[in-house]
């Protein structure tokens, strides 16, 4: 994720608990997240958004969110803060709330807190993401089961060693992007024999979407899928024959360790 910008969500559910997020990506994980984990789960009403600027606080305000500038603000009404920024962002962050931390919060903090740490995703924003997250050694199960709780609105959200984290990043993280490019070439593949663009990426997204809901479904190996696909000298043989002579399979894997090992170097910088 491009994270760029800042921006704080909070919300009460009861006693108090609350969400709050700074310095979330470009497109704001306002956008993509605030207004989406709600639903079915906590009141906009009840959601508070900070940031630096007003152009990050449109989509809260949109959502009937509370907002405001003042990042104590979260902390003094919240119970549980998520704080997501980039790692050079996050010390700065952590310095300026400190004192409104309590041992009442769950939130993104150095020992001591209750820590937990989430890698979402950008399809979050349509209720598809694939999250992961660890918890530090003040959390416990109360804690873990709340955030899923909340976070399972906005798709699959599982609970992981910290280790898994940068790899998450990776995987389902950069991976969207990944995705993305394959719909595009198989798109462009389908123009190029003479089929419209916005019919071939409509089929192609369709396509994408129809074969990830058959994995989680069934739940069959893809390479199993796949063969069932594959008839003795038909078209798809002959394709997957391409895609295997391009590097696909090690093209893939050789990306995702490339994310990983970047997650991992951000992380320690």
């Amino acid at each position: 994720w491009g994270w760029r910008t800042g921006a704080h969500l909070s919300w009460d559910r009861g006693a108090r608990a609350a969400l709050g997020c700074p310095h979330c990506p470009g497109a704001t994980l306002a956008t993509h997240f605030g207004p989406r984990v709600p639903q079915g789960k906590v009141p906009a009403s009840s959601v508070v958004a900070s940031a630096p600027s007003d152009k990050n606080l449109d989509a809260w305000r949109d959502s009937g969110c509370r907002t405001t500038h003042c990042n104590l603000e979260v902390l003094q009404e919240s119970t549980l803060v998520f704080l997501a920024t980039k790692p050079h962002v996050l010390p700065g962050v952590l310095q300026e709330i400190r004192p409104a931390v309590g041992p009442h919060h769950v939130v993104l903090l150095p020992a001591g807190t209750k820590v937990l740490r989430l890698m979402p995703n950008l399809p979050c924003v349509v209720q598809a993401g694939a999250m992961v997250f660890a918890r530090g050694s003040g959390a416990g199960d109360e804690e873990a089961a709340l955030l899923k709780n909340l976070l399972s609105s906005c798709g699959l959200c599982e609970e992981v060693p910290e280790s898994y984290i940068n790899i998450h990043t990776g995987l389902s993280g950069s991976g969207v992007a990944y995705v993305y490019l394959f719909a595009e070439a198989l798109a462009e593949g389908a123009v190029k024999m003479g089929m419209p663009g916005g019919l071939a990426s409509r089929i192609a997204a369709q396509t994408l979407l129809g074969a990830a809901k058959m994995m989680l479904e069934t739940g069959e190996h893809p390479a199993k899928l796949r063969g069932d696909i594959c008839t003795p000298g038909g078209t798809t043989i002959h394709a997957l024959h391409q895609l295997e002579k391009g590097a696909l399979r090690a093209t893939v894997m050789n990306a995702v360790e490339a994310a990983t090992n970047r997650a991992r170097d951000m992380a320690e910088d």
